[in-house]
């Protein structure tokens, strides 16, 4: 194995006062982690904590990486099944107490609630943060890399391989799943690299000596599913534009539909005179905390989804917000709570009118938008 002492210096880095990344994982030789994705991880989520574990390994460190939600994706899917990566669901009652400390990748714990809670509550310590979302400021960590000017988390963990934190030998097959993975998760999360920045592009030039192209392309061309595409012509149906800001409730989904919402919001952009899309709906499942969850998507370069979504959405009781985002997308979670449980069908359509034309009021009370000025497209 090689390491550096120091990592290069990066000006969209704020990452707190310490050691770099090599530096803190050889302080924890011989420890056991519990890395932590998103409760819906994405491909930039899941690349990151593969990558995490086969660098862990090289530090004696054994991690598993945990999430608490489904992985519904199409492309997701095809990710975790073609590269083998193991991910642990966070499911009923599960033994945390076992992990000398937690690894947070492309969240700092506001979209990882349960898990987060379970961690806590098992008393394991947030050790390292690496996300390119806005701070949160929810949890404290030893080692935080936090950059929001970054279009990807998978860039900074390239930036780690070529700054040298292993050596990375391109006759290893996890080492070229791990350069795969990671160059995917680039491509989704800045949208093809339309928002990609210049660390991204270096991140993937980097890469691209690495990663296999036809497995890389098998994984990329995975068509969408039919209830993918139920719930983005429900939106499509159902969509309201406002000053060119469109939004669509599409009812009830299970679980393990949830990565529609997304994708519908995606859709929904590529809309004539659209510049922000925003897409909800009331997610049910078995052994799931029944939610309102929407995505944000939005092409215009002075609206910020992290302070909209807060703006619109605000905070629950223990003062966390409900969602928040990154460059040009964003998410929410709002637990239905008290009103959780399906009853009949009346009152499953009461429930959702509440909900929908509430979010709706929200979203206009912020774009100032008044009652008479409303237009049904």
């Amino acid at each position: 194995m090689q390491t550096k002492k120091t990592e290069k210096t990066d000006p969209d880095q704020t990452r707190e006062a310490g050691p770099d990344m090599a530096a803190t994982l050889d302080s924890f030789r011989g420890q056991k982690h519990a890395v932590v994705l998103q409760e819906f991880p994405d491909p930039d989520a899941i690349a990151c904590g593969f990558a995490h574990q086969i660098i862990s390994r090289e530090f004696d460190i054994q991690a598993d990486i945990y999430y608490c939600g489904r992985i519904s994706h199409q492309q997701n899917i095809a990710l975790v099944k073609l590269m083998g990566i193991e991910l642990i669901r966070c499911e009923g009652s599960i033994d945390l107490k076992s992990y000398d400390g937690a690894i947070f990748l492309d969240n700092q714990g506001t979209t990882a609630g349960a898990l987060l809670n379970a961690l806590e509550k098992a008393g394991v310590p947030p050790l390292i943060i690496v996300d390119h979302h806005e701070p949160q400021d929810r949890i404290k960590a030893q080692f935080k890399d936090i950059r929001s000017k970054i279009g990807a988390a998978s860039s900074i963990y390239a930036q780690y391989l070529e700054n040298g934190i292993i050596e990375i030998n391109s006759s290893d097959k996890n080492h070229i799943l791990m350069a795969t993975s990671l160059t995917h998760g680039i491509i989704t999360d800045t949208n093809g690299f339309i928002n990609a920045r210049e660390q991204d592009f270096h991140a993937a030039a980097f890469l691209s000596r690495y990663r296999d192209r036809d497995l890389l392309s098998q994984i990329m061309n995975q068509a969408r599913s039919r209830q993918t595409m139920k719930v983005i012509h429900k939106a499509l149906g159902s969509r309201e534009i406002v000053q060119n800001f469109c939004f669509a409730g599409v009812g009830y989904l299970r679980a393990e539909d949830r990565d529609a919402i997304p994708q519908a919001a995606d859709f929904l952009l590529t809309e004539e005179n659209v510049h922000t899309a925003i897409v909800y709906g009331i997610v049910t499942g078995d052994n799931w905390e029944e939610a309102v969850i929407g995505s944000m998507r939005t092409n215009r370069i002075t609206i910020d989804p992290d302070q909209f979504i807060k703006d619109v959405f605000g905070k629950d009781a223990s003062g966390k917000y409900f969602g928040g985002g990154k460059m040009s997308a964003g998410g929410f979670h709002i637990p239905v709570g008290f009103l959780s449980g399906s009853g009949d069908q009346d009152f499953q359509q009461h429930k959702w009118n509440v909900f929908n034309e509430q979010i709706k009021q929200k979203i206009f009370d912020k774009i100032g938008v008044k009652a008479d000025e409303k237009k049904q497209e």
